[in-house]
């Protein structure tokens, strides 16, 4: 513009204000499929059936079986802003539906060589033809009730927008998780997605929601899910979660809803993840489908030109719910891990209770050896009977598991992860407190170490004092220990002092992002019973007392499995049974 020439002020044309409205609402031709099936169900959609081809570029159609419109209301539908779920601005607080702004019909359209086909009932349709916004026809048509929307040539009259659209492959991929994830949070809804002629989704209306999750994620992926149901305050949280054995650094899917409602949080899934905490190998990342029930008054769906994204009123109280829950969830029992499928029944099944007595205050000495006719375990035990309430006498596998009947098949705990666990949690429980009982040596052991391993002395004194070591420096690298702590008969001061210490000094246990869980699991692993050591009748059944009184007993501190179930429909199904 040349110096000096004055910029006057003008209101754009219609067919401009559409276009930017366009840019904010049709990113892609996902978009435009996300807008089109949420409208649908808006409008009491039992069926939506999408069509794609070129990825979308081409051709997007979607049709359902909802109220269709009036030819007026078919009229007004494709002008700004016209809608009918906001009449004033008190509508915009606890807004329980999809679609609500009155931009997507006109946006679309004014991109597009577009046509709507709707009818309120069967027979009388009305159908309108727009091209590039301006609408071109409207005539009567024929249709059974519903609405079927075609979107040809996406962006034609945009070059610029259309040459940043990407592959049709990738288009296409687009589509299907947009689909997908509007299929996961509708079961009630049947959807079908054809892609270039090929099926691509189908799946009924009225679908159970474990078979709905299984159909988009697939039976594989569905069998390592855990129900998660969880309540705290006004907040509610409730989906599946993945087993922590069968979490990957790769492949995860995370999909979160509110009040159904798909949407996108990073600081949420990693709220949920920390759940996970001393379950879980840093490294991995299980998968999440997880809904979060709260006032539709306590959260914001406007805040995305794509509603993507949502506000709480209470941030902070769905974050704990999220962990808290994950929580919950992991110390069942039916987060173990399976051999073998998982019934896909046992998705929905309420998570089964402990099949024995839980003691509470169980001393740290429990491994000391028991002569014949102690009754140290019923006085731990008081009212409750001695022996757990699991079916059939515990054995010992090649001295390293513990099995036993279950009423569900056959449970085996890897005795060494076991007591990593019970000692874990006993260990964390003394460091944040004032610590735990020390033994006394008779004769102090000198041990030599490197700088490396002075200076982690030095920095975790406090925290070995308080798990029951007693060091003092001896002069040079050598210090002395003159006491430790005694977690099991078998157990060698010496040689878990110097493996801990070595541990922390390499950063072994550097994924831990809280110092104290960090020390703790190195101890525990360290101190823990080791596999090969025969175990007595009283003592698998102390620890497996001790195991099922801690936090999380399905899990070690490393991610891996504590607890294996092998179902009985499964051995069943091996030996041809079923």
């Amino acid at each position: 513009m040349p110096a000096g020439t004055l910029r006057r002020i003008a209101i754009l044309p219609d067919a401009v204000a559409n276009q930017i409205a366009a840019g904010e609402v049709v990113e892609r031709p996902a978009s435009v499929v996300k807008e089109l099936i949420e409208n649908a169900l808006d409008a009491g959609a039992r069926h939506v059936r999408i069509a794609a081809e070129n990825g979308g570029k081409t051709l997007i159609e979607v049709a359902d079986d909802a109220d269709g419109m009036t030819r007026d209301d078919a009229v007004l539908a494709l002008d700004r802003h016209a809608t009918s779920k906001i009449r004033a601005s008190a509508d915009l607080i606890g807004i329980a539906t999809f679609g609500f702004r009155g931009e997507a019909l006109p946006a679309i359209a004014s991109v597009s060589r577009f046509t709507l086909l709707t009818a309120t009932d069967d027979g009388d349709a009305t159908e309108v033809i727009v091209s590039g916004g301006r609408i071109d026809d409207v005539r009567p048509a024929s249709r059974q009730r519903g609405t079927t929307v075609t979107v040809r040539a996406i962006f034609y009259n945009t070059p610029a927008r259309r040459k940043f659209l990407r592959s049709a492959s990738s288009e296409a991929r687009a589509v299907w998780d947009t689909v997908s994830t509007l299929a996961l949070s509708h079961p009630g809804v049947g959807f079908d997605l054809t892609i270039d002629g090929r099926s691509r989704l189908a799946v009924p209306a009225d679908q159970a929601r474990d078979e709905r999750l299984a159909a988009v994620w697939g039976n594989t992926l569905a069998a390592t899910l855990v129900p998660v149901r969880y309540a705290i305050g006004s907040v509610r949280v409730d989906g599946f979660a993945q087993r922590p054995a069968d979490a990957r650094p790769t492949g995860r899917r995370v999909q979160l809803f509110v009040n159904g409602r798909p949407f996108r949080d990073h600081f949420l899934a990693r709220a949920a993840e920390a759940g996970y905490r001393s379950a879980i190998h840093p490294g991995d990342r299980p998968s999440l489908f997880l809904d979060v029930g709260v006032d539709p008054g306590d959260v914001d769906v406007n805040v995305h030109p794509a509603k993507l994204e949502v506000r709480f009123r209470n941030r902070f109280d769905v974050e704990r719910a999220f962990e808290e829950a994950l929580r919950d969830a992991m110390s069942h029992l039916d987060a173990a891990a399976h051999l073998g499928a998982t019934p896909r029944a046992q998705l929905l099944a309420a998570p089964p209770p402990l099949h024995w007595e839980v003691a509470t205050n169980v001393p740290a000495d429990l491994f000391a050896p028991l002569d014949a006719g102690d009754e140290r375990v019923a006085d731990l035990l008081p009212g409750a009977p001695p022996t757990p309430a699991w079916h059939g006498p515990l054995f010992q596998l090649a001295d390293t598991y513990i099995c036993y009947e279950s009423p569900d098949g056959l449970v085996i705990v890897d005795q060494h992860s076991a007591h990593e666990r019970v000692l874990y949690e006993e260990v964390l429980a003394q460091l944040r407190a004032s610590g735990g009982d020390s033994q006394r040596l008779l004769l102090p052991v000198t041990v030599d170490l490197t700088d490396e391993e002075l200076d982690i002395i030095e920095s975790h004194s406090d925290a070995l004092r308080r798990v029951g070591f007693e060091v003092e420096p001896f002069g040079g690298r050598t210090v002395a220990i003159h006491g430790a702590p005694n977690p099991h008969p078998r157990f060698d001061a010496t040689a878990c002092f110097r493996e801990m210490v070595a541990d922390l000094a390499r950063g072994r246990f550097g994924g831990w992002a809280n110092g104290l869980e960090r020390f703790a699991a190195t101890y525990a692993c360290r101190a823990a019973v080791k596999a090969g050591h025969r175990l007595d009748d009283r003592s698998m059944r102390e620890l497996l007392t001790r195991l099922f009184a801690c936090e999380l007993p399905p899990h070690d501190v490393h991610g891996r499995a504590t607890i294996v179930q092998l179902p009985l429909d499964e051995l069943e199904r091996r030996f041809g049974r079923r």
